[in-house]
């Protein structure tokens, strides 16, 4: 199969190789203002009951690594869609209540809605790609990211946003900050790497991925970011079917969908569950199922990473997905990433 590459030679795929340029930038002006200093004061003397995480779509997925650092670190911490949080939650602002919200517009009908209803009951540290939005003015403290313009599926907004977390969680979880930032430019270049080989990847996936009808995305821990965001963009790319779930649900029932017109991506993700996503993988295949795995050791190369630190894991994962989308459109000759009934920021609840 020769996959036709011009039909996806636009923006998206632009955005896409930009990414190594947006992590660079993003990393360079990371810092810790003073409002995320004294937030992160009170939360060390105990000032906070509850640390909440939200946003929308792959802003959402993006604070699974956070959430569950922060468990780590013995806080309590939970995450819920900003839509559900300002209707369903409301008994959760207060002062001793803590927000992280992420949005790269800023302005998105639930960012605009979290603002009204919280009304300056909860401090919020913001994660956005703008500078001039309404979430990072009314922010106690933000941190911006500098992705730059994206043109409509998020991906340079999204791994610039894994970073800006990992910053913010280093300061809340007490980290050598300096040590923190060496260890993010240490793993940068592995994103170049690995998107060198773009073309090449996108044709062994086309290959791969004939006669797919369904695609499930599983991981567990910090790769629930993965797997949620990868679902997402095949779905706003492609058009195509994807479901993101962690390794122990699909056990649980989709186990039973295996068959030829159904791929699954298993995500080796961080030690202390690799092996049982490992056993998933192999327990697919031996069910006559279709299936590759995206880790360091993988031995399909489209899905095989770079050695990085676990904090940078969630960043280089999503490249493999990334270049999914790119398959599947080749395949059927369409732009992907071009938007036909959604637009880049959501405005209506």
């Amino acid at each position: 199969m020769l996959t036709e590459f011009s039909a996806i030679e636009g923006a998206y795929l632009r955005d896409i190789l930009d990414q190594p340029r947006a992590l660079t930038d993003t990393l360079a002006a990371l810092d810790t203002p003073k409002g995320l200093r004294s937030i992160a004061a009170t939360l060390r003397r105990g000032g906070f009951r509850t640390v909440v995480l939200t946003g929308m779509g792959s802003s959402f997925h993006a604070l699974h690594p956070t959430h569950l650092a922060l468990i780590d670190h013995g806080l309590t911490a939970i995450m819920i869609e900003t839509a559900e949080l300002v209707h369903y939650a409301k008994q959760l602002f207060g002062p001793k209540t803590l927000i992280i919200a992420v949005s790269q517009s800023g302005k998105s009908a639930e960012m605009i809605r979290l603002l009204e209803v919280n009304h300056h009951r909860s401090p919020i540290v913001a994660v956005t790609n703008t500078a001039d939005s309404p979430l990072a003015k009314a922010a106690d403290a933000n941190l911006l990211t500098a992705a730059g313009h994206e043109f409509s599926v998020s991906c340079k907004t999204y791994v610039c946003a894994l970073m800006a977390l990992e910053w913010v969680t280093s300061v809340f979880c007490d980290r050598d900050l300096s040590r923190v930032r060496e260890q993010l430019k240490r793993d940068c270049p592995a994103v170049q790497e690995y998107l060198s080989g773009w073309k090449q990847h996108v044709q062994t996936l086309a290959k791969l991925l004939e006669r797919t009808r369904h695609l499930f995305f599983v991981g567990r821990g910090p790769s629930l970011a993965t797997v949620g965001t990868g679902a997402l963009i095949v779905k706003e790319s492609d058009h195509f079917h994807a479901e993101g779930m962690s390794s122990a649900s699909f056990r649980h029932g989709p186990l039973e969908m295996i068959s030829d017109e159904i791929f699954v991506l298993v995500f080796a993700g961080d030690a202390p569950t690799r092996d049982l996503n490992e056993r998933l993988l192999d327990d697919v295949r031996l069910q006559g199922g279709r299936t590759e795995l995206v880790g360091e050791h993988s031995a399909f190369a489209a899905c095989k990473l770079s050695a990085v630190h676990r904090s940078f894991l969630a960043i280089v994962e999503i490249l493999p997905v990334q270049m999914i989308t790119l398959a599947l459109a080749a395949q059927v000759g369409r732009e992907p990433g071009r938007f036909e009934l959604a637009t880049k920021v959501t405005t209506r609840e």
